[in-house]
């Protein structure tokens, strides 16, 4: 045990002060995600879902912990200037863990039973309702984060659509990352759609304040028999940001998930994704895009487990990387025996815009079924010079040329989104980005 230590003398030094702050179902984990977290320990390259990403000097640095909930204030006001036009959302923000409640402009109007709010409060309330998901969609024995998050983390959110709502308004987190020190910070999210019930749900990451962040983040997510749930994810950080960031689904009979990732700017990212489709039928689309450059990175790791028979599954991740970026991408499809009539694929594309940039790609089929179309593939390449060539001949500046060029590239991740605002929108904030004006968010109160 070396940077283990420094987490468990804390929490075993802090249990009264963590569990005050919490809530009695969450306090009830911990234990066996101590236990967990003292046999595991962080996870080693050896580990074939951590090869690409040295976990522990991650956690090395001696970050505070608002363990005894000390206020810190923020005017979300003010800190949010990156909404999404035309896009009608029911608005929330999460400062840190810490659950802050809706818009200040306006009451968002929710159908009758849906609930999102305090993870903590809420988990205080319906401790019925919610013990068969919490920290059983993603346990602790099957991943060291998943045991440190469920051991430390205080509050967080709690979206619960029951069922048979289907929500027409698309509803937005805004996650913003606030301290005057360097800051550790465990969220957790909880996220149950109920049989034929719908949600659409947009999470935006933003950091505040110059400082260097880490950010432990697990999502756990039950779409009920028939139910659809639309996940976006879009990072806005900055440099000293480092996100881990676990997400665990399990789908019912023939449930929808269509879960989309963009990276735009960060410092590290780790995004590792778990999907279980349970039962017949199900249906699940991936799409993420990544923009890096100077010496950022991003490692997304997924895993599909096709569980049932005729069930679906879709997946396309791309990468453009300048600089010295560093990108990684490892996904593998699982059918389980019994999992007949499986359609499954999986692509992941990169580009490699400079020299110094590198891509690292591993996908994987495990198949144990015998009746099953599936398939994978991966490429990495760099910009077409006759193209570039052709752009310039036809009056095209050589920096524009090569901006179309990535902006083409990453476009059919970004069509995939199925909220026309929000695709338009993320349309104009790409192009931002390879133009570099978007070194932090227009408007936010960002490290320069």
């Amino acid at each position: 045990m070396g940077t283990e230590k420094q987490y468990i003398d804390l929490f075993t030094s802090s249990r009264e002060t963590i569990c005050r702050h919490s809530s009695g179902l969450m306090n009830s984990h911990r234990e066996a995600a101590l236990e967990q977290f003292c046999r595991q320990g962080f996870p080693t390259r050896k580990d074939e879902r951590y090869r690409y990403t040295d976990i522990e000097p991650l956690f090395e640095p001696n970050y505070g912990l608002n363990i005894g909930r000390i206020e810190i204030p923020v005017d979300p006001l003010y800190a949010f200037k990156c909404d999404v036009p035309n896009l009608s959302t029911s608005l929330y923000f999460i400062e840190n863990d810490l659950f802050y409640g809706p818009s200040p402009i306006g009451q968002p109007h929710l159908p009758e039973g849906v609930v999102i709010g305090s993870l903590r409060e809420e988990t205080e309330r319906r401790p019925e309702l919610l013990a068969n998901y919490y920290a059983h969609i993603a346990p602790s024995h099957d991943d060291a984060l998943n045991a440190l998050n469920t051991m430390l983390a205080q509050d967080g959110l709690l979206v619960y659509v029951p069922r048979g709502v289907r929500m027409k308004r698309p509803v937005q987190i805004v996650n913003i990352l606030r301290a005057d020190v360097d800051m550790m910070v465990n969220r957790r999210v909880l996220i149950v759609v109920e049989a034929r019930a719908e949600i659409k749900l947009l999470f935006c990451d933003h950091a505040f304040d110059d400082r260097h962040f880490l950010t432990t983040q697990v999502i756990e997510a039950h779409v009920g028999e028939g139910a659809s749930l639309d996940l976006y994810c879009l990072e806005e950080t900055h440099s000293k940001n480092i996100r881990l960031s676990n997400l665990c689904v399990e789908q019912e009979r023939n449930s929808h998930l269509n879960h989309n990732i963009i990276t735009l700017h960060n410092g590290l990212t780790r995004n590792k994704t778990d999907v279980s489709l349970m039962g017949p039928g199900a249906e699940c689309t991936m799409n993420g895009s990544v923009i890096a450059d100077k010496r950022q990175k991003v490692d997304n790791n997924t895993l599909i487990v096709h569980k049932a028979p005729h069930q679906t599954s879709r997946e396309l991740y791309k990468y453009v990387l300048e600089g010295e970026a560093v990108g990684a991408f490892a996904g593998k499809v699982l059918v389980e025996p019994g999992a007949q009539k499986t359609s499954s694929g999986m692509t992941n594309q990169n580009l490699c815009a400079s020299k110094q940039s590198r891509m690292l790609t591993q996908p994987m089929l495990e198949i144990y079924a015998d009746d099953v179309k599936c398939s994978h593939g991966s490429t990495v390449g760099q910009l077409n010079d006759a193209a570039l060539f052709y752009m310039q001949q036809r009056g095209l500046p050589f920096e524009e040329a090569r901006l179309l060029l990535q902006q083409a590239f990453i476009n059919e991740v970004i069509d995939s989104i199925r909220l026309e605002p929000l695709r338009d929108r993320m349309h104009h904030l790409v192009e931002k980005r390879f133009r570099g004006e978007l070194s932090k968010c227009s408007g936010c109160k960002l490290c320069k």
